[in-house]
């Protein structure tokens, strides 16, 4: 019987547009990723960082270009044409971040903002310095073992 159901619903149900949305997904998340290079090429290019030290202030433009458009709720528009395509870059962290302060404002600044704003984006800051600290750690065995050099 759940068979029969199941198959009613697949061929009664709007078949996704797949090869059109990993498009616009690769697309968008592409255009995202340009506009990055632009910024690190504007840092490099006007305050003298090198390819190596520009990455950092990228980021941080890139997050903070993300809440700034997230905070007027024009992120969401993007996110639903795109898809993935905003979540795989730098920005779906920023927009995680300020979505979350954003829905809990209303239960005051400290327990609504500050409580939730790191749900999300706590645990990957977290797995992300104990995974360089680990890392750290190994490298600097392996060069006081002499394995590398």
């Amino acid at each position: 019987m759940s068979k029969s159901y199941n198959d009613k619903v697949y061929n009664h149900s709007p078949k996704r547009p797949l090869l059109f949305n990993c498009l616009r997904a690769f697309f968008v998340g592409g255009s995202i990723c340009l506009f990055g290079q632009g910024i690190s090429f504007f840092y490099m290019y006007f305050f003298d960082f090198t390819e190596q030290t520009a990455g950092d202030p990228t980021v941080s433009t890139l997050i903070f270009l993300t809440m700034i458009v997230t905070g007027f709720g024009h992120y969401d528009k993007i996110a639903q044409f795109a898809g993935a395509g905003t979540a795989v870059p730098v920005t779906g962290f920023g927009n995680a971040v300020i979505s979350a302060a954003i829905e809990h404002k209303s239960e005051g600044f400290v327990q609504g903002v500050g409580g939730n704003m790191f749900k999300l984006a706590g645990s990957v800051i977290l797995f992300g310095v104990f995974s360089a600290f680990l890392i750290t750690i190994i490298k600097t065995l392996l060069l006081e073992l002499g394995v590398i050099g």
